[in-house]
Protein backbone atom coordinates (compact mmCIF):
# COMPACT_ATOMS: atom_id res chain seq x y z
CA UNK A 1 0.00 0.00 0.00
CA UNK A 2 0.81 3.44 -0.63
CA UNK A 3 0.23 6.95 1.02
CA UNK A 4 -2.30 8.69 -0.68
CA UNK A 5 0.01 11.61 -0.48
CA UNK A 6 2.81 9.85 -1.66
CA UNK A 7 1.32 8.71 -5.20
CA UNK A 8 2.35 8.70 -8.49
CA UNK A 9 6.11 8.64 -7.60
CA UNK A 10 6.94 5.34 -8.41
CA UNK A 11 6.31 3.75 -4.98
CA UNK A 12 3.88 0.88 -6.10
CA UNK A 13 6.50 0.01 -8.76
CA UNK A 14 9.41 -0.12 -6.73
CA UNK A 15 7.71 -2.29 -4.43
CA UNK A 16 5.80 -4.37 -6.88
CA UNK A 17 9.59 -4.76 -8.32
CA UNK A 18 10.94 -6.16 -5.34
CA UNK A 19 8.23 -8.29 -4.69
CA UNK A 20 8.65 -9.70 -8.58
CA UNK A 21 12.31 -10.64 -7.43
CA UNK A 22 11.71 -12.35 -4.10
CA UNK A 23 9.46 -14.39 -6.31
CA UNK A 24 11.63 -15.12 -9.27
CA UNK A 25 10.64 -17.89 -11.38
CA UNK A 26 7.53 -18.98 -9.04
CA UNK A 27 3.86 -17.21 -9.85
CA UNK A 28 2.84 -14.34 -7.69
CA UNK A 29 -0.34 -12.94 -6.67
CA UNK A 30 -1.03 -9.31 -5.26
CA UNK A 31 -4.72 -8.16 -3.64
CA UNK A 32 -5.77 -4.74 -5.22
CA UNK A 33 -7.48 -3.70 -2.29
CA UNK A 34 -11.10 -1.02 -3.72
CA UNK A 35 -9.64 -2.03 -7.03
CA UNK A 36 -7.98 1.48 -8.00
CA UNK A 37 -7.58 2.45 -11.24
CA UNK A 38 -4.15 3.37 -10.14
CA UNK A 39 -3.87 0.02 -9.16
CA UNK A 40 -5.40 -2.01 -12.11
CA UNK A 41 -2.95 0.34 -14.38
CA UNK A 42 0.24 -0.55 -12.58
CA UNK A 43 -0.68 -4.34 -12.64
CA UNK A 44 -1.81 -4.46 -16.43
CA UNK A 45 1.32 -2.59 -17.19
CA UNK A 46 3.51 -5.05 -15.65
CA UNK A 47 1.58 -8.25 -17.13
CA UNK A 48 -0.67 -9.13 -14.47
CA UNK A 49 -4.57 -10.67 -15.08
CA UNK A 50 -7.51 -10.57 -12.96
CA UNK A 51 -7.61 -14.02 -10.87
CA UNK A 52 -9.68 -13.02 -8.76
CA UNK A 53 -13.03 -10.50 -7.52
CA UNK A 54 -13.90 -10.72 -3.89
CA UNK A 55 -17.34 -8.26 -3.03
CA UNK A 56 -17.81 -6.69 -0.11
CA UNK A 57 -21.85 -6.46 -0.48
CA UNK A 58 -23.75 -4.50 2.76
CA UNK A 59 -27.08 -4.18 3.81
CA UNK A 60 -29.32 -2.26 6.66
CA UNK A 61 -30.26 -4.60 9.24
CA UNK A 62 -33.82 -1.99 9.88
CA UNK A 63 -36.13 -4.12 7.31
CA UNK A 64 -34.86 -7.57 8.55
CA UNK A 65 -37.97 -9.48 10.52
CA UNK A 66 -36.64 -10.13 14.02
CA UNK A 67 -38.41 -13.38 14.27
CA UNK A 68 -38.25 -14.88 10.61
CA UNK A 69 -40.43 -18.35 9.97
CA UNK A 70 -37.78 -20.13 7.34
CA UNK A 71 -39.39 -22.90 5.28
CA UNK A 72 -37.71 -25.84 5.68
CA UNK A 73 -37.80 -29.46 4.15
CA UNK A 74 -39.96 -31.68 6.35
CA UNK A 75 -37.55 -33.12 9.24
CA UNK A 76 -34.68 -30.66 8.94
CA UNK A 77 -34.30 -28.48 11.95
CA UNK A 78 -31.91 -25.68 12.67
CA UNK A 79 -29.96 -25.60 16.10
CA UNK A 80 -27.00 -23.66 17.26
CA UNK A 81 -23.32 -24.85 17.31
CA UNK A 82 -22.28 -27.20 20.21
CA UNK A 83 -18.60 -26.73 20.90
CA UNK A 84 -16.47 -29.84 21.16
CA UNK A 85 -19.38 -31.79 19.14
CA UNK A 86 -20.29 -30.25 15.97
CA UNK A 87 -16.43 -29.56 14.77
CA UNK A 88 -15.91 -32.86 12.62
CA UNK A 89 -19.80 -32.58 10.91
CA UNK A 90 -18.64 -28.87 10.14
CA UNK A 91 -15.52 -28.77 8.22
CA UNK A 92 -16.75 -31.86 6.41
CA UNK A 93 -19.23 -29.87 4.84
CA UNK A 94 -17.66 -27.08 4.60
CA UNK A 95 -14.93 -28.96 2.65
CA UNK A 96 -17.68 -29.72 0.58
CA UNK A 97 -19.33 -26.80 0.19
CA UNK A 98 -16.37 -24.68 -0.83
CA UNK A 99 -14.31 -27.36 -2.55
CA UNK A 100 -13.54 -25.12 -5.35
CA UNK A 101 -12.35 -22.23 -3.21
CA UNK A 102 -8.49 -21.37 -2.68
CA UNK A 103 -9.36 -20.40 1.16
CA UNK A 104 -12.49 -21.50 2.31
CA UNK A 105 -12.25 -25.25 1.25
CA UNK A 106 -9.41 -26.19 3.39
CA UNK A 107 -10.20 -25.84 6.49
CA UNK A 108 -8.29 -28.21 9.22
CA UNK A 109 -9.90 -28.66 12.73
CA UNK A 110 -6.77 -26.59 14.09
CA UNK A 111 -8.07 -23.32 12.32
CA UNK A 112 -11.09 -24.06 13.22
CA UNK A 113 -9.89 -24.23 16.83
CA UNK A 114 -8.47 -20.80 16.54
CA UNK A 115 -11.02 -19.21 15.66
CA UNK A 116 -13.45 -20.67 18.47
CA UNK A 117 -10.51 -19.04 20.84
CA UNK A 118 -11.59 -15.92 18.87
CA UNK A 119 -12.52 -13.37 21.58
CA UNK A 120 -15.53 -12.72 18.55
CA UNK A 121 -16.60 -16.32 18.74
CA UNK A 122 -20.08 -16.81 19.50
CA UNK A 123 -21.75 -20.21 19.00
CA UNK A 124 -25.00 -18.67 20.34
CA UNK A 125 -24.91 -17.24 16.26
CA UNK A 126 -23.72 -20.11 14.70
CA UNK A 127 -26.87 -21.94 13.06
CA UNK A 128 -26.78 -25.38 11.62
CA UNK A 129 -29.46 -27.41 10.00
CA UNK A 130 -29.69 -30.93 10.52
CA UNK A 131 -31.39 -33.72 8.64
CA UNK A 132 -31.11 -36.62 11.57
CA UNK A 133 -27.81 -36.66 12.24
CA UNK A 134 -26.85 -34.94 8.59
CA UNK A 135 -25.30 -31.51 8.67
CA UNK A 136 -26.98 -29.97 5.81
CA UNK A 137 -25.69 -26.43 6.05
CA UNK A 138 -24.83 -23.98 8.06
CA UNK A 139 -24.69 -19.68 8.57
CA UNK A 140 -21.66 -18.50 11.03
CA UNK A 141 -22.43 -14.87 11.98
CA UNK A 142 -19.74 -12.62 13.41
CA UNK A 143 -19.68 -9.09 14.91
CA UNK A 144 -17.10 -6.31 14.07
CA UNK A 145 -16.52 -4.29 17.05
CA UNK A 146 -16.73 -0.33 16.63
CA UNK A 147 -13.81 1.26 15.00
CA UNK A 148 -13.09 -2.23 12.81
CA UNK A 149 -15.53 -1.50 9.95
CA UNK A 150 -16.98 1.75 10.42
CA UNK A 151 -17.58 3.89 14.13
CA UNK A 152 -20.48 1.26 14.87
CA UNK A 153 -20.41 -2.48 15.65
CA UNK A 154 -21.07 -4.37 12.68
CA UNK A 155 -22.78 -7.78 11.88
CA UNK A 156 -20.67 -10.40 9.10
CA UNK A 157 -22.55 -13.21 7.49
CA UNK A 158 -19.14 -14.78 7.91
CA UNK A 159 -19.85 -18.14 6.44
CA UNK A 160 -22.66 -19.38 4.81
CA UNK A 161 -22.56 -23.03 2.68
CA UNK A 162 -24.81 -25.74 1.81
CA UNK A 163 -23.61 -29.47 1.21
CA UNK A 164 -23.85 -29.75 -2.74
CA UNK A 165 -26.26 -33.14 -2.14
CA UNK A 166 -28.92 -30.31 -0.45
CA UNK A 167 -28.92 -27.72 -2.85
CA UNK A 168 -32.64 -26.52 -4.23
CA UNK A 169 -34.04 -27.19 -0.50
CA UNK A 170 -34.56 -23.41 0.10
CA UNK A 171 -31.98 -23.98 2.98
CA UNK A 172 -29.89 -20.97 1.82
CA UNK A 173 -32.16 -18.71 2.28
CA UNK A 174 -33.83 -20.22 5.80
CA UNK A 175 -30.31 -19.68 7.11
CA UNK A 176 -29.38 -16.58 5.89
CA UNK A 177 -33.03 -15.43 7.47
CA UNK A 178 -31.75 -16.56 10.84
CA UNK A 179 -28.61 -15.28 10.99
CA UNK A 180 -29.87 -11.50 9.74
CA UNK A 181 -32.14 -11.98 12.78
CA UNK A 182 -29.93 -12.68 15.26
CA UNK A 183 -27.62 -9.96 14.26
CA UNK A 184 -30.46 -7.57 14.40
CA UNK A 185 -31.53 -8.99 17.98
CA UNK A 186 -28.29 -7.88 18.61
CA UNK A 187 -28.83 -4.10 18.07
CA UNK A 188 -26.45 -4.11 15.20
CA UNK A 189 -27.61 -1.65 12.20
CA UNK A 190 -25.83 -3.13 9.16
CA UNK A 191 -24.46 -6.17 7.83
CA UNK A 192 -21.48 -7.37 5.79
CA UNK A 193 -20.60 -10.06 3.99
CA UNK A 194 -17.60 -11.19 1.30
CA UNK A 195 -18.34 -13.11 -2.13
CA UNK A 196 -16.80 -14.20 -5.20
CA UNK A 197 -18.12 -12.10 -8.08
CA UNK A 198 -17.94 -15.36 -10.26
CA UNK A 199 -20.40 -17.42 -7.72
CA UNK A 200 -23.46 -15.90 -9.64
CA UNK A 201 -25.64 -18.19 -7.24
CA UNK A 202 -24.74 -16.41 -4.39
CA UNK A 203 -24.71 -13.32 -5.69
CA UNK A 204 -27.94 -13.51 -6.37
CA UNK A 205 -28.96 -15.03 -3.00
CA UNK A 206 -27.76 -12.45 -1.64
CA UNK A 207 -29.07 -9.67 -3.52
CA UNK A 208 -32.53 -11.35 -3.22
CA UNK A 209 -31.92 -10.66 0.58
CA UNK A 210 -31.27 -7.19 0.49
CA UNK A 211 -27.66 -6.69 0.19
CA UNK A 212 -25.74 -4.21 -2.57
CA UNK A 213 -22.40 -4.21 -3.45
CA UNK A 214 -20.25 -2.07 -1.17
CA UNK A 215 -16.25 -2.62 -2.20
CA UNK A 216 -14.31 -4.77 -4.41
CA UNK A 217 -10.93 -6.03 -4.17
CA UNK A 218 -9.18 -7.96 -6.85
CA UNK A 219 -6.20 -10.19 -7.08
CA UNK A 220 -3.85 -9.78 -10.06
CA UNK A 221 -2.18 -12.76 -10.79
CA UNK A 222 1.43 -13.16 -12.82
CA UNK A 223 2.94 -15.94 -14.43
CA UNK A 224 6.47 -16.22 -14.23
Amino acid sequence: MVSPDCRRRGVGRALLTRLEELAGDRPLRVWAHGDLPGSAHLARSRGYTRARVLLQMRRDLAGVDPEPRPRLPGGVLLRTFRPGRDEEAWLRVNARAFAHHPEQGSWTPADLQLREAEPWFDPAGFFLAWDDDRLLGSHWTKVHPPGDEGPEAVGEVYVLGIDPDAQGLGLGRALTDVGLAHLRGLGLRQVLLYVEEDNTAAVRLYERSGFTRHAVDVSWRRAP
